[in-house]
């Protein structure tokens, strides 16, 4: 069957169709503290994820296309919301503390969407999937961590839901450079790749 433009991964960005998803960049996870505890995420973290997702940022906005963060956050002070996973896991925190918030560098302006979720996967534990319809938002553009668990989960239920899924993969980071390359390979199929400047070069001058 041949492809239109509308059943291609290469789709031009439209204005009030495009959104970009920064995942789980916050305070608990990808804080300072990081660099002893896991120094090859750290890395890659601050010198190529971080710059590139304030890259991404700043073009969203100039554009004025939406821009919506998730973060690890529960619902319940205790946690009891969590996925059973999470909660194996240990993971979570809790609701407005300072581990839940988007590190300083890459936060939230003006009335832009922060969702809390309490398993991997964000279309399964928050709203997103009915904002994204309700603002009638067709491409979702991915960036954040970890590459190999929330963002494969993001790429992958997005495309099942209907979604243009996009992951820039110079502006995600995992544990080890090698986990992430492997999630890269594995997920690919789901969405287009683009690397931050690829993805620049496709914004639309407002």
């Amino acid at each position: 069957m041949k492809s239109t433009p509308s059943t291609r991964r290469d789709r031009p960005i439209q204005n009030g169709r495009a959104a970009l998803l920064v995942i789980d960049v916050q305070n608990g996870t990808c804080g300072p503290e990081q660099a002893q505890r896991r120094p090859e995420f750290h890395t890659a973290l601050t010198t190529r994820a971080i710059p590139n997702i304030r890259l991404l940022l700043d073009a969203f906005r100039e554009a004025r296309l939406e821009v919506i963060f998730t973060v690890i956050e529960n619902l319940t002070a205790d946690g009891r919301d969590r996925s059973l996973d999470y909660k194996l896991s240990d993971m979570g925190y809790p609701p407005g503390s300072h581990e839940a918030q988007v590190v300083p560098a890459l936060a939230p302006q003006g009335d832009e969407l922060v969702l809390p979720k309490s398993s991997s996967s964000v279309f399964n534990s928050t709203t997103l999937d009915y904002l994204l319809r309700n603002i009638g938002i067709e491409d979702v553009f991915v960036a954040g961590c970890l590459t190999d668990q929330c963002i494969d989960h993001a790429v992958k239920d997005g495309a099942d839901r209907g979604y243009y899924m996009t992951c820039i993969h110079d502006a995600c980071a995992a544990e080890t450079e090698s986990r992430h390359e492997a999630a890269l390979s594995c997920f690919q199929g789901y969405c287009r790749m683009l690397s931050t400047d690829e993805m620049l070069a496709l914004m639309p001058l407002h």
